[in-house]
């Protein structure tokens, strides 16, 4: 077994594990990056739409453009890059170092490492996990599946197509259906709301045409060896109204019922999880329980934008390098997700520095009022314009914001929606 040694060791080789490895040697740390994929960019390189990049780089680029600026700089640092390699386990081991365990087509090797940063990005939920009632026929994908199966391997799924669920990825391959010649026949939403950003709304549906069913419940799938169609069910007041069920003819059916963070390796290593989020819980240095263990992007938690997952990523690459040189907050405390918000993370957050803060309304609304109360007194009011559970809400907490009031370790900061 080889053995090798670096301060940090990042695992994943998306956006995240690149941005967090690209800080952490601009602050003058070894690292490598583990990769189980043959080549680093993650799913970027799927993502052929454009859309990418308006904040990280100013321009609208494609998903392998976007993630070329950053493999083209990994390429050129001294970043070690493991591909084809899958990390089996990480413990902490006597003394400083943790280990982790992994496998590639040249064999085993354990890495020593003083810092690891998490960056394993997430996965699609299929229909295991919705349990969607009816037969098991073959043409049955989650959008991603699909995505790969187009954009990558040049194979088109099917001639008439359903979505199911109203994400990105389903709203996107719904355009992206239409344009090889499909008839996309319907997105079918089990929400009163559309669980994809608004542009994507108004680009991949409404330019094509494409009806959205919202508040209906796909309550069957047809078919023996191949999908004929599924039976939606609107719902009012919350309650299947099953006498106004209508069945909808198709022979592929995509399935975009949400992202899971990937997050088996975190688990089986100790690391303590959101029962929200299914990410890891982590401080104010995007640090975990485990001391020294960081997350980052979509393992953390779901982003709406990867130029939102490399800018947390680069924060978690700085975090790690301070606690590498011994850094540590003075003082943490606790972050509350009250009314109408779904969760707050990072979980604590530290007074005395620059804290960024991300959150998801439980509820769609114009003219809210997102609302910071330091033990229960009003911290800050900011006003937005429309909240909704598919937009992530970011904003910043500097130490001024804290300045005069007696802040204290078991002071709990609450963000609100009214």
């Amino acid at each position: 077994m080889r053995e090798l040694q670096y301060d940090a060791v990042v695992i994943g080789g998306g956006a995240a594990g690149m941005a967090a490895a690209l800080e952490l040697e601009t602050e003058g740390f070894t690292c490598a990056i583990i990769e189980r994929e043959d080549h680093l960019g993650g799913i970027l390189m799927q993502c052929i739409h454009n859309g990418f990049g308006l904040h990280e780089f100013s321009e609208e680029l494609t998903g392998p453009e976007f993630a070329e600026r950053f493999i083209e700089r990994v390429t050129k640092s001294k970043i070690a890059v493991y591909l084809n390699t899958t990390v089996t386990q990480f413990t902490p081991a006597p003394g400083s170092f943790k280990e982790l365990y992994c496998v590639s087509p040249d064999g085993a090797m354990r890495l020593h490492s003083k810092a690891v940063l998490l960056a394993m990005g997430c996965r699609e939920r299929n229909r295991g996990n919705v349990r969607i009632p009816g037969s098991r026929p073959a043409g049955i994908f989650t959008a991603g599946l699909a995505q790969r199966l187009v954009n990558i391997e040049g194979y088109i799924p099917g001639k008439e197509i359903v979505v199911i669920g109203s994400g990105d990825i389903g709203l996107i391959m719904a355009r992206r259906m239409s344009w090889v010649g499909c008839k996309v026949k319907a997105v079918v939403e089990i929400m009163p709301y559309p669980a994809g950003l608004t542009r994507n709304i108004v680009q991949c549906l409404r330019d094509f045409d494409i009806p959205l069913y919202l508040s209906s419940q796909t309550t069957g799938v047809f078919g023996n060896d191949r999908v004929e169609g599924i039976e939606v069910t609107p719902m009012e007041n919350g309650v299947l109204a099953a006498e106004k069920s209508f069945r909808i003819d198709c022979d592929t059916v995509l399935l975009s019922v949400g992202l899971v963070p990937e997050n088996e390796l975190s688990r089986a290593a100790g690391v303590e999880l959101n029962s929200v989020t299914n990410g890891p819980s982590v401080d104010s240095s995007l640090m975990t329980n485990m001391d020294g263990v960081f997350a980052c992007g979509n393992v953390l938690h779901v982003h709406d934008l990867v130029d939102w997952v490399c800018e947390e990523s680069r924060r978690a690459g700085r975090y790690a390098a301070h606690w590498l040189r011994g850094e540590r907050p003075a003082l943490q405390i606790r972050t509350k997700a009250g009314s109408n918000v779904r969760y707050v993370n990072p979980s604590r957050i530290a007074p005395d520095r620059e804290n960024h803060v991300y959150l998801r309304s439980m509820v769609v609304k114009n003219d809210a009022v997102l609302e910071l109360r330091l033990d229960n007194r009003v911290l800050r009011s900011k006003k937005e314009r429309h909240v909704q559970p598919s937009e992530m809400i970011n904003l910043n907490l500097a130490p001024k914001d804290f300045e005069g009031l007696e802040v204290n370790s078991d002071s709990v900061l609450e963000f609100t929606i009214n």
